[in-house]
């Protein structure tokens, strides 16, 4: 019988054990965000999924009004070609509720939290957000479109939050 390399076979191990754990690696997508026509605000914006219907939003934004919150939102169709980012259509409400604080029970599942803008015009955002995920399903965000509003949200008004222009947007992609 041949005698086993130790040190070998203890690396194969581990390795078999990297690609197992690398398969059940949390979905991720990006959305990079583009100034709408007349506008200067963009950004990236990474999202992973964590739980069944919970993803994780990272954004990170520049070109804002400097001191002032801006409606941030998931819309329904991933397109940004209008050059007003009207072509993403509607806030994403696959549950059929009104719109709302996404903080509260009832909002549409595309309600995202203000995007808070320094006095330099940055702003950075980390928030979970549920009713939604980056697997394939009526609740996927991957495709839809990511719009930054000229005004903050007041979270009541129907259906959009009276949020103003639409002055960056981009399209959720799959990583």
């Amino acid at each position: 019988m041949k005698n086993l390399n130790l040190p070998a076979a203890l690396a194969a191990v581990a390795f078999l054990a990297a690609c197992q754990s690398m398969s059940g690696d949390a979905p991720r997508a990006t959305a990079a965000l583009q100034p709408t026509k007349g506008n200067k605000a963009f950004g990236e914006v990474t999202f992973e999924q964590e739980g069944a219907n919970k993803v994780r939003i990272l954004a990170n934004v520049q070109g804002l009004k400097p001191g002032q919150e801006h409606g941030f939102h998931i819309h329904e169709v991933g397109d940004c070609s209008s050059g007003d980012g009207m072509s993403a259509k509607g806030h994403f409400n696959p549950h059929g509720k009104p719109h709302g604080n996404p903080s509260g029970a009832e909002h549409h599942a595309g309600d995202l939290p203000a995007l808070k803008a320094d006095k330099g015009g940055r702003a950075k955002l980390d928030a979970l957000i549920d009713g939604v995920t980056l697997e394939p399903g009526p609740q996927s965000i991957v495709g839809r479109g990511l719009i930054i509003h000229a005004d903050p949200d007041d979270f009541k008004t129907q259906p959009t939050g009276n949020s103003g222009a639409r002055i960056a947007c981009g399209v959720i992609k799959g990583a």
